[in-house]
């Protein structure tokens, strides 16, 4: 019975972390593009109406990333730093969480996902 319940609580725990994996990049997909459009908002000539227009539209699609970033977060929280960083998006110019969001979702798209500690 002992050997039961531990098979069991094993594949309980790594469903959660596919789920959260899963989530994870369900989220990506938006930062991704999010980011795609945050770079057209940097090209040179853009007048200043179609650079803020572009950055709306990039701050637009990372927030569509929110609940599936949450939804990771509450399966693992280890995913809690993409969910946290998305959210800053709201208080800190989106170019400054560049870096952050494309370290977060490489390891996420990654064939080993996991956020050490």
């Amino acid at each position: 019975m002992l050997a039961t319940l531990s098979v069991a609580s094993v594949s309980l725990a790594s469903c959660g972390t596919n789920s959260a994996v899963s989530d994870a990049r369900k989220s990506c997909v938006d930062v991704t593009r999010a980011l795609a459009i945050e770079r057209q908002s940097e090209q040179p000539g853009l007048s200043g109406a179609k650079q803020r227009s572009l950055e709306a539209a990039a701050l637009s699609r990372l927030l569509k990333a929110t609940p599936f970033a949450a939804a990771a977060t509450s399966a693992d929280g280890s995913w809690n730093a993409l969910m946290t960083t998305i959210n800053e998006s709201e208080r800190v110019p989106l170019a400054n969480l560049v870096p952050s969001l494309t370290r977060l979702c490489k390891v996420a798209d990654s064939s080993t996902p996991y956020l050490g500690a």
